[in-house]
């Protein structure tokens, strides 16, 4: 396991530096951005909350949305060379810091946080570790909001599968992309959660793409999504949960 992360850490250091080097400006495919358009809703009916905590965040690729909603964001990675890329990127920013450090172990203080987030991290921690160590330095009456892939769908499974044994994840990764189970773990921790799921058709996206535009195909993913009530297929996951 510390293999594995030593792995991840070296990936994102070259992925960072990447960044910092081509000053890469970050941009999202319309129609898979329905989760972050749902996931980015959730801050705005939480303006009165000022304290968040991002875990996970990467080179801040989901960070400058929520300084722009004017939260004293405190983001947090593994990867040296990624935060070094954020310090770059948002220097402009008062309401901006950002630590190198584990999510399985928090340097904070308990109940430190009105908000914590995690978009796309939760597969390079220990579930039971995050789980507590996020319960742990939220405020009581806080909010935690993730969003995240699902590891439900065979096809997707499948593909996660090959990407593994070509080298480009982790076993561990793998084994902990979330999945319903988890999601109902964490909403039995923290007592209150609501979860939307996104995605059921993802798989045949790059298939569309060929003979409908990308402002069809979100349409249409979106009404497939409705009409099946998608879950266990589902490529994506947004859950907000209340401590």
């Amino acid at each position: 396991m510390i293999k594995d992360k030593q792995i991840i850490i070296n990936e994102y250091n070259k992925h960072a530096n990447y960044i910092i080097k081509k000053k890469i400006q970050f941009q999202t495919i319309s129609y898979l951005n329905s989760p972050n358009e749902y996931y980015f809703s959730l801050f705005k009916k939480l303006s009165s909350k000022k304290e968040l905590l991002e875990i996970g965040a990467g080179t801040g690729e989901n960070t400058n949305k929520l300084l722009q909603m004017n939260f004293n964001v405190h983001a947090i990675d593994i990867s040296a060379k990624s935060v070094e890329a954020m310090n770059i990127i948002f220097s402009k920013y008062k309401n901006f810091s950002s630590k190198v450090a584990d999510m399985e172990k928090l340097p904070f203080d308990n109940e430190s946080f009105d908000i914590i987030c995690s978009a796309n991290s939760l597969s390079y921690g220990n579930h039971n570790l995050v789980m507590d160590e996020c319960y742990r330095v939220l405020k009581k009456k806080g909010y935690m909001i993730i969003m995240d892939s699902l590891n439900n769908n065979i096809i997707f499974k499948l593909n996660r599968y090959l990407k593994y044994l070509a080298g480009h994840r982790t076993k561990s990764t793998i084994d902990r992309i979330p999945d319903i189970n988890l999601i109902d773990r964490y909403i039995e921790k923290f007592g209150y959660g609501k979860v939307r799921y996104f995605g059921s058709i993802t798989w045949a996206f790059p298939f569309l793409s060929k003979i409908m535009s990308e402002i069809f195909i979100k349409k249409f993913s979106n009404w497939i999504d409705r009409k099946l009530n998608v879950k266990k297929s589902a490529f994506k996951f947004v859950l907000i949960l209340k401590k």
